[in-house]
């Protein structure tokens, strides 16, 4: 691969983590709306699932409806989905110079794991439904990972061009 080819494949893999991040963010916004719809096809899920996110769903609800400042919580949880992804732009104009925002990504991706496995528990959250968070580490590692290898080969085919 050229610099051209590989700039163009970092791009694109970055814009795919991007635009994840971003709409897993806007969705914790829409977290009731997005309840009540599943809750209303929950029949559609395995019977623990389908009765877990009734539950959910009605503990939002009305968590929402007596105390919703709690929801505030979420709102920031959104907005650091949406800063985070953001720190991104900067490896899409220099790959080289920000491998370390990939890193730092990867490194998050990895952690997703421990606080599933410790904070799961502790919140009696199913063992189905961890494993659902740990795959948000699981699925953003893989264009973190293409990106990083494919900044390394840039990085090497600059240093030898220069």
């Amino acid at each position: 691969m050229n610099e051209r080819q590989l700039m163009r494949g970092i791009r694109i893999w970055l814009i795919i983590f991007i635009v994840g991040l971003a709409l897993s963010g806007i969705t914790a916004f829409l977290t009731e709306s997005e309840l009540a719809f599943l809750s209303a096809h929950a029949g559609t899920f395995p019977a623990t699932m389908g009765v877990w996110i009734n539950t959910v769903y009605q503990a939002v609800k009305t968590t929402n409806q007596n105390y919703p400042y709690l929801s505030y919580g979420t709102d920031w949880l959104a907005f650091g989905h949406l800063v985070i992804a953001t720190v991104f732009i900067g490896p899409l104009k220099d790959p080289v110079k920000n491998v370390w925002v990939l890193q730092f990504g990867m490194i998050a991706c990895v952690m997703v794991f421990p606080l599933a496995f410790i904070a799961g528990p502790i919140r009696h959250i199913p063992f189905y439904w961890r494993l659902i968070d740990c795959s948000f580490g699981f699925f953003g590692i893989i264009p973190l990972w293409i990106c990083y290898r494919m900044i390394k080969k840039l990085e090497a085919l600059q240093a030898a061009n220069h």
